[in-house]
Order: C-alpha cells, then structure tokens, then sequence
C-alpha cells in the first residue's frame, strides 16, 4: 500500500515521522529516499522520538551508523559515501536490519538490492525555496496514519 503526506514546516514533518514510528514494530526497515536536504533526518528525529529515543538525532553521514536506545533499539545509517551493496553488506549491518531494532536508511537508492521485499519505502520530496515537503510512503502495512 502507499500512502502520500504533506507537511508545511520542520515540526510537522517531525509530527508525521511520530505518528509512524508509533505504528513500527521490530525489525522494521525504513528506505529514506531523497535529495540533499529534503528532511530524512527530520521525519527521523520525529520516529525516534515516537521510539522513546531521549539522545539528538544527527545525521549520520561521517559515522556511517548510529545507535540510539529507546523502547527498541533504532539503527539510524546513511549509505551516501558507500560504492553501492557490496559495501553495505560489508558494514556487517545484517544483524541490525535483521535483528529487534528498527532500522532507517538514508541514501537507500544506492543499496536497495540488498534489502528484503518487506522494506518500508519512505520518499521525501522538497518544495524548491520552501519548508513544504511531500512525504510517500511505499510498502506501508501497518495501519492508518492518523
């Protein structure tokens, strides 16, 4: 199922990224997919918060993969400095996207190949001068966003 979104501001899209993480479950995987600031640490901020996350969410873009604690583990990763799956792979990120946490993947175009078919495709698309974004959900099976 898709589903499409649109917010106005920073704290609105952090609004939506709530409401979904509050539907997760464990072991889902998030595909965060989107140019150069459309807001996928953003949408991230607001799941992690839903996930009981208390430390600040960065962007993960030097450190490759960052850990946060909350009511389940929450892999934040971003693949943009990586060559493609091969690399991935190589992280030994198999027992983070398939292990008890949730797992959000920026920059997942690059890796999409080596993610199972039941991954959460989530889109970020920025209005060019403005804070609007449309946000689309692909592969969504877990309930209505309220």
């Amino acid at each position: 199922m898709s589903v499409t979104f649109h917010t106005n501001s920073a704290e609105e899209t952090i609004e939506l990224g709530e409401k979904i993480g509050s539907l997760l479950q464990k072991g889902d995987i998030i595909a965060l997919q989107g140019t150069l600031a459309a807001g996928k640490t953003t949408i991230t901020k607001g799941i992690a918060r839903a996930l009981g996350v208390q430390d600040e969410i960065t962007s993960p873009t030097f450190c490759l993969i960052s850990e946060y604690e909350g009511t389940m583990p929450l892999y934040h990763m971003d693949v943009y400095r990586l060559e493609g799956g091969d690399d991935f792979i190589n992280l030994g990120v198999e027992d983070l996207i398939y292990g008890n946490g949730v797992s959000l993947i920026e920059w997942s175009e690059k890796i999409m190949s080596e993610l199972p078919k039941k991954t959460i495709i989530l889109r970020l698309e920025a209005k060019e001068g403005t804070t609007e974004r449309t946000i689309t959900l692909e592969n969504w099976n877990h309930g209505e966003i309220q």
